[in-house]
């Protein structure tokens, strides 16, 4: 059985970033889109930051 350390979890907070990205092109919204692209990009350099910009578009449309 595979063990999860901080690199693998890295790696899937990175995918879940890309797919999260994927939906939101798909939904018809480039910019968020793009935004979550970037971070995904950006979340190999720093942790956590996917989650961030992913968390912070979801209460940005909820306050809209």
């Amino acid at each position: 059985m595979a063990t999860l350390n901080r690199r693998s979890v890295n790696k899937i907070s990175m995918l879940s970033t890309v797919v999260d990205s994927v939906m939101e092109f798909r939904r018809g919204h480039p910019k968020s889109g793009l935004l979550l692209l970037g971070a995904a990009a950006l979340s190999s350099r720093i942790p956590g930051i996917g989650t961030a910009v992913s968390l912070l578009l979801r209460l940005i449309r909820r306050f809209r």
